[in-house]
């Protein structure tokens, strides 16, 4: 059983490889995408190192986390190689790493060697979509190299994920899975995790919104929660629109998750999601 009270009081820091980040107010998470096949501002980050101005962007509007994926994982998406997948991020997280020293890096990545070399690089967080089942031999690295580890959960993989979604109770099907890769990580001495459901990973459109009104379940681990909502399609679907038009959405479905216990926002949009967290503040202060 995992041991719910091992490692650090619930929700108010996380030790990432010596860098503290206190988690008494949420905090945000950068998305930096270097794919060209995003399902929102593929290919756009690449283009003239346009990744630098981005970057900037997000550390100037609050992002105390950047979270770089090479990998493109919207539905249909096939995986790639860590060797491809390097090729993408190799350059790009040098370059974030020398201007941004002192902000904390995420690599988005379920490959074990691309995590390994990533953490050679001074990354302090591992963010992997598939919670240790694409590569298994991740859990060693995380462990090894004491990084920050987001377990996410995702039913099936990108290619197919979204055509034979989760049946079931969605809030069992995900606590069971915490629990039995947490007993894993635990096995190995990780402590510094970040509980991730997964909105839109083989979800259908109810079972993400049944995950966000019921987000604050997840605590039952005593671990910060992460909520990535940001511009995806259980927003503009419901709504009709594109992921272009989604901010607004974005910002409404990021208020409900702070208010059900999420601690970290992953979001395209830094401005936006720190004016929520001002608010929220300002809310819970009464």
């Amino acid at each position: 059983m995992w041991g719910k009270n091992t490692f650090f009081s619930a929700n108010e820091s996380l030790n990432c490889r010596g860098k503290l980040l206190d988690l008494k107010e949420p905090k945000i998470m950068g998305i930096v995408n270097l794919t060209p096949n995003s399902f929102y501002d593929g290919g756009q980050n690449l283009l003239n190192d346009y990744f630098l101005v981005k970057a900037e962007a997000l550390v100037a509007n609050g992002a105390k986390i950047l979270d770089l994926g090479a990998v493109s994982t919207k539905p249909g998406s096939k995986l790639i190689s860590p060797k491809e997948e390097w090729e993408i991020l190799e350059r790009p997280l040098r370059m974030l790493r020398d201007q941004f020293p002192d902000i904390l890096f995420s690599v988005d990545t379920y490959n074990a060697s691309t995590a390994q070399k990533s953490a050679d690089y001074g990354v302090e967080m591992i963010n992997d979509i598939s919670g240790g089942t694409i590569d298994p031999a991740i859990f060693d690295v995380i462990a090894k190299n004491k990084l920050t580890y987001v377990l996410m959960h995702m039913h099936g993989v990108p290619e197919s994920m979204q055509k034979s979604p989760a049946s079931g109770n969605i809030l069992e099907i995900i606590s069971v899975f915490f629990e039995q890769q947490l007993n894993k990580l635990q096995e190995k001495g990780v402590g510094n995790i970040v509980l991730d459901p997964g909105f839109g990973f083989g979800k259908t459109m109810d079972q993400n919104y049944q995950l966000l009104k019921h987000l604050d379940d997840i605590q039952q681990f005593n671990l910060p929660i992460l909520a990535g909502v940001s511009r995806k399609s259980m927003i503009f679907r419901f709504l009709k629109t594109n992921p272009d038009k989604a901010l607004n959405g974005t910002t409404v479905l990021n208020t409900f998750a702070l208010l059900n216990g999420a601690k970290i926002l992953r979001v395209h949009d830094a401005s936006e999601a720190n004016e929520t967290i001002k608010l929220f503040l300002k809310y819970k202060e009464f």
